[in-house]
């Protein structure tokens, strides 16, 4: 599940539950559609409620990625927990995502 608020030029998407396959279409088309009609500077995934992410979930975030850098707005990250922060290391994500919070 996802759902997202603006403040100001920032947007925050607020995921809750598993980013795997069987979530990761669903918050892929969710985030596109945000970076396709929004107007906004940044984009902040948080993390927060998330407990297990696999590596679908790493290249949906890589993808969304991509999209920003097109349009030159950052992705940022928050609410890593222990586990997502490991693998975000492992996977060297946060060589081109920075974590905020």
């Amino acid at each position: 599940m996802i759902n997202a608020k603006k403040y100001g030029g920032t947007i925050t998407a607020y995921i809750t539950g598993d980013v795997d396959e069987h979530t990761a279409q669903s918050l892929r088309e969710f985030l596109d559609r945000i970076i396709e009609n929004e107007i906004f500077s940044t984009l902040i995934i948080d993390f927060s409620a998330v407990d297990f992410m696999d590596s679908t979930g790493l290249g949906m975030l890589i993808g969304r990625y991509k999209k920003l850098k097109k349009k030159g707005i950052p992705l940022l990250v928050s609410g890593v927990s222990p586990q997502i922060d490991k693998v975000f290391k492992i996977s060297g994500i946060y060589q081109i995502v920075k974590k905020v919070g």
